[in-house]
């Protein structure tokens, strides 16, 4: 005899404390060659992301949790597919 399967319940999402998202002590985040602006606040950072292009940390982890909303909301309007 075999019974319904239990859904777990979605994750809790866990708090955003800004400056702790993102790990960028490697030293590839750093640009030498002097500041530039940044691609969202457009004020100058030495700070590279992950595909090269100079932002701060935090403004780069507030964009992935804008993006994160965004998603979630999509998600809830449309539904899965």
């Amino acid at each position: 005899m075999t019974g319904r399967k239990r859904r777990r319940a979605p994750p809790a999402e866990p708090a955003y404390v800004p400056g702790q998202l993102l790990d960028w002590r490697d030293s590839s985040h750093w640009d030498y060659d002097g500041p530039r602006p940044c691609r969202y606040c457009e004020q100058p950072t030495q700070l590279r992301d992950s595909h090269g292009s100079h932002a701060h940390k935090v403004c780069a982890e507030d964009a992935l949790t804008q993006q994160a909303r965004d998603a979630q909301a999509a998600y809830h309007q449309n539904g899965p597919r």
